[in-house]
């Protein structure tokens, strides 16, 4: 998968990377291996953290290590420098873990970099690491789910639009025929899987379940020494899975399955807006998610006309990177005409990282300015307009629908709320003056004047100067 044709793109860029400069760089990554999905709560197993750590070397060797010819214009080669450097991924343990794996691999301890800089010399002569042999520990944002920060890396989370689109596959005829056309296969898969708590006949496997299936059977594969499953037979599921997992997650003519592709690529553009509008002070930029969003954006940018590889999923530990540069050698951050954004793939921890061509352009790069143009073209760029584009009102999307939306965009109170307001405040007044009325009779029948306790002249009620008010 994706080695036709990327080779020779990357042999050029090899043969030519001396004449340019690379002044930043946005990741975005997916987990790697981990327990199945069927199950609920899934964790990075210790290949899956291993193949996240390799990818963040891998990442290192081509951005950091000054023996790279694309090492980033004046980034940190050992010590982790947290302005340089940025990384998020949702609240999600599987994802958090998965960007932690890789920016140990990024930035591992000093003392295996460079122990001459590992150790801090006290002034009584004493010499002291830190842990871990020097163990970096680089800031990782973590997204709650309810935050608006959440959909620019899981924006089909909480999106009716996109479940609904997603759904309406199954009543195409492209599923149905598929549907039809593998049932005799699921269903002989019966016997390998039959020991799952949820399936008890032959009838609960079909194409409706494939990428459930394959998961299944694919995790079964590398960490059950008594499972068996022929390399056809897998070839085909996962051939299964790949077509029904791309067909959720984008179509052309119903772009609300791929809204996580269009708050993904705005997220994109703004990390290397950031680079650019720093003049290249943030160098690494790192967002970890899931499977869904790799497909939603190759069908987006077009990248399946460029290799039918994009229809398939990718593998654990697949990244793409955005890479941002100059088309000379520089000691110093070039004019926004001069920049160009390079896409590059890699496929899991066995792939080269190749250069593809996007937006159905044909070229490896595009200037700064087409690339911004086409991608915010794409991109949705703003909490407001995903809650419009999912037809959500819940949880931070009140801000912009109903009661609120009037309130915020008339700069005022609607009509509705206006009145209720208005007669409780219309019941307060009525209130105070029959309160008024009755102290002033009580008066004229006592003779006397209302009394105030002194020790009410300082409480917080009055609304005095006294000791209560802070």
């Amino acid at each position: 998968m994706f080695t036709a044709a990327a080779g020779t793109v990357l042999s050029l860029l090899a043969g030519r990377a001396m004449a340019e400069t690379v002044h930043g760089v946005v990741v975005f990554t997916r987990h790697g291996d981990r327990t199945t999905k069927h199950y609920g709560a899934q964790t990075l197993t210790n290949l899956g953290t291993t193949q996240n750590f390799q990818i963040g070397s891998d990442y290192r060797a081509r951005y950091i290590e000054s023996s790279s010819p694309h090492q980033i214009l004046n980034i940190s080669e050992f010590n982790y420098v947290p302005s340089q450097i940025y990384a998020s991924a949702p609240n999600q343990g599987i994802l958090l873990n998965t960007a932690t794996a890789f920016l140990q691999g990024l930035y591992p301890p000093l003392a295996d970099l460079n122990p001459s800089i590992a150790t801090q010399t006290l002034n009584n002569g004493s010499e002291s690491t830190s842990p871990l042999n020097g163990y970096q520990y680089i800031t990782l944002q973590g997204i709650p789910p309810n935050s608006p920060d959440a959909i620019w890396i899981k924006g089909d989370d909480n999106c009716p639009a996109v479940t609904q689109a997603s759904q309406s596959f199954e009543s195409s005829p492209e599923f149905t025929t598929k549907l039809t056309s593998t049932r005799e296969f699921y269903q002989s898969l019966f016997p390998v899987l039959k020991s799952v708590y949820d399936i008890t006949s032959p009838e609960d496997l079909s194409y409706a379940s494939a990428y459930d299936i394959y998961d299944l059977i694919n995790v079964a594969r590398l960490h059950n020494s008594s499972f068996s499953i022929s390399p056809s037979q897998l070839f085909q599921l996962r051939t299964l899975a790949d077509s029904a997992e791309f067909a959720y997650n984008f179509n052309a003519s119903q772009p609300e399955r791929s809204i996580h592709a269009r708050t993904l690529s705005s997220a994109i553009v703004t990390q290397l807006n950031k680079t650019v509008a720093l003049e290249g002070a943030l160098k690494f930029s790192l967002l970890a998610g899931s499977y869904d969003a790799f497909l939603a954006f190759f069908g987006l940018a077009g990248l399946t006309e460029v290799s039918e590889s994009f229809y398939g999923l990718p593998d654990y530990a697949s990244t793409m990177a955005f890479e941002l540069y100059s088309r000379e050698t520089r000691t110093s951050f070039p004019e926004e005409k001069d920049l160009w954004v390079r896409f590059l793939f890699k496929n899991g921890t066995a792939g080269g990282l190749d250069s593809w061509p996007l937006f159905g352009t044909g070229r490896e790069s595009l200037s700064w300015g087409e690339f911004t143009r086409e991608m915010k073209g794409r991109a949705i760029g703003s909490a407001e307009e995903w809650c419009s584009a999912c037809g959500s009102s819940d949880g931070f999307c009140e801000t912009y629908t109903g009661v609120a939306a009037e309130m915020f965009t008339r700069g005022g109170m609607p009509n509705a709320v206006a009145g209720v307001v208005g007669a409780a405040v219309t019941l307060v007044v009525l209130g105070i003056v029959g309160l008024v009325a009755f102290l002033f009779v009580r008066r004229r029948r006592s003779g006397g004047s209302v009394v105030v306790m002194a020790d009410e002249k300082g409480s917080v009620r009055s609304g005095s100067t006294g000791a209560g008010k802070l």
